[in-house]
């Protein structure tokens, strides 16, 4: 069919007679970008008509082509689509260069876009071309990752992962200076992203730089890898629960004595409260506050009750007995001196005897109960006490 239509032309040019052909020509069928900047799809077509052309911009995805840009009629109409306020015209159409531009191309634009070209008078050969646009996307910067216990003689793996770009990215291990060091297969898996260092040394401790990268762009990120001796390891965790155990000993203790403090505090205080309930305040007899007279009275009956008890063989009151007035002096019996006999008793007073008191015998600065009891000294009676201590 080609050499038929090769051969119609050549006969049309040796008798002379014009024949217009249109051909629509691209620069490229791949066309990269890089997300964010401008794409450019290059396109042009030629034919000898004069006519204007009917121009037509498609993309074709997995729902199908759908129009997305057009020219009729000397009008340019931009279709309803995501490319609307970035795509246009590169140049005038009677120019018959055709191509478009993109501009800040994102991941979704890529595609196949499609653009034919149809004049009134003028025959066609080839009025479509195709061009393939890939947005490609730079990594996003990757996550480094230590798995594994770095202690001497273990073995750890360094991972790399990197959650965008497009194609998806390489990864490449290195050690950085002062002790450079780059790493291959098998150690290294470009691909996964994963270093494993097996028998580690304390020379291997440094920092580790993985590298992401794809045709859009590069993206790092490091770790360091610090190694431990077994010992080493061994002495900070005895250290550890060394200071734990400590800390809890100390805790004990101190729970104990403020435990022990608080139980003496409320013994105490308990202690006082059973005083203080039973505690009676003192009260005044109330024969101390009648007259001197009746005082007298009470003594004497005091006095003949005592010599009853000693009438009847009771036990005979020691010689610390006595009574304490509220002048500070004492009154008691008579000391005996030499074995003297004591004196007879005097009248009895209120029909009891009462006991006569030795003036010589009597203690110094004392006075008589009757002085006594005009000056208003309150008689106490002091307890007799027997021989072997107890009291009478």
């Amino acid at each position: 069919m080609g050499a038929l239509r090769r051969a119609a032309l050549a006969l049309a040019a040796l008798l002379g007679v014009s024949l217009a052909v249109l051909e629509v020509h691209v620069g490229t069928s791949l066309v990269l970008s890089v997300e964010g900047q401008q794409a450019v799809l290059p396109a042009w077509y030629t034919s000898h008509s004069q006519n204007k052309p009917y121009v037509i911009w498609m993309l074709n995805k997995n729902t199908g082509p759908f129009q997305i840009l057009s020219y009729l009629d000397g009008v340019v109409k931009v279709e309803e689509t995501d490319l609307k306020p970035r795509m246009g015209f590169l140049y005038p159409i009677h120019s018959h260069n055709i191509s478009v531009f993109i501009n800040a191309t994102r991941e979704q634009d890529s595609g196949q876009y499609m653009c034919s070209v149809n004049v009134v008078d003028d025959t066609l050969d080839k009025n479509i071309g195709i061009i393939n646009l890939t947005v490609l996307v730079p990594p996003a910067a990757p996550t480094c990752q230590l798995h594994g216990s770095a202690v001497v003689g273990a073995n750890v793996t360094l991972s790399c992962s990197s959650k965008k770009g497009k194609p998806s990215p390489l990864y490449q291990w290195q050690r950085e200076p002062p002790t450079l060091q780059v790493f291959f297969p098998p150690a290294q898996d470009r691909a996964k992203g994963t270093l494993k260092l097996t028998n580690l040394s304390l020379e291997m401790s440094g920092v580790y730089v993985c590298r992401a990268e794809n045709q859009a762009g590069s993206k790092n990120c490091s770790i360091v890898l610090e190694v431990h001796s077994s010992s080493t390891k061994a002495l900070i965790a005895g250290a550890v629960l060394g200071s734990l155990g400590a800390l809890a000993t100390i805790i004990f203790f101190a729970q104990k004595v403020v435990g022990y403090r608080r139980k003496k505090r409320d013994n105490q205080e308990e202690g006082a409260n059973e005083i203080k309930e039973d505690a009676v305040a003192p009260k005044t007899p109330s024969w101390a506050r009648r007259p001197a007279s009746d005082t007298m009275s009470k003594t004497s009956t005091l006095s003949s009750i005592a010599g009853t008890r000693q009438a009847y063989g009771a036990r005979a009151p020691s010689d610390t007995a006595s009574i304490l007035t509220s002048t500070g002096s004492y009154r008691g019996p008579p000391p005996r001196a030499g074995g003297r006999p004591p004196s007879l008793s005097p009248p009895a007073v209120n029909g009891t005897s009462r006991r006569r008191q030795d003036p010589a015998a009597a203690p110094v600065g004392s006075l008589p109960p009757s002085s006594l009891a005009r000056a208003g000294a309150v008689p106490v009676m002091v307890p007799a006490q027997s021989r072997a201590g107890s009291l009478v």
